[in-house]
């Protein structure tokens, strides 16, 4: 069973910074690519980056610039450094393991709650 813990929220002035963690088990982490997701109230569940097994990063185009995806594969985790952050980054971020088209395969940890005031 895919169990995934993330760590790391908090509460943030605007131009601050932050750094998720997500601790994975039960899957082959450094096979699986991952994604780091986010969910503003109101608004659906958004991918905002995703590394891939061998440690290509991608971004969605309103993170990039700002937010770097990492993973430590000896330890299952994989990291979000977010940086320049803005109000509306405020979310729940999570983690979970990410197919190509970037699509979440397992089933949703409790999150980290992330609020960047003005």
């Amino acid at each position: 069973q895919v169990q995934l813990v993330e760590s790391g929220g908090g509460l943030v002035q605007a131009g601050g910074s932050l750094r998720l963690s997500c601790a994975a088990s039960g899957i082959l982490f450094r096979f699986n690519t991952m994604g780091w997701y986010r969910q503003a109230p109101g608004n659906e569940r958004e991918l905002v980056a995703r590394i891939t097994s061998g440690g290509t990063p991608t971004y969605a185009d309103s993170v990039k610039g700002r937010f770097s995806i990492s993973r430590d594969n000896a330890k299952n985790t994989v990291y979000l450094q977010m940086n320049s952050l803005k109000p509306e980054d405020t979310a729940v971020y999570y983690c979970n393991p990410t197919t190509n088209w970037g699509q979440p395969v397992a089933s949703w940890g409790q999150g980290t709650q992330v609020t960047v005031s003005s």
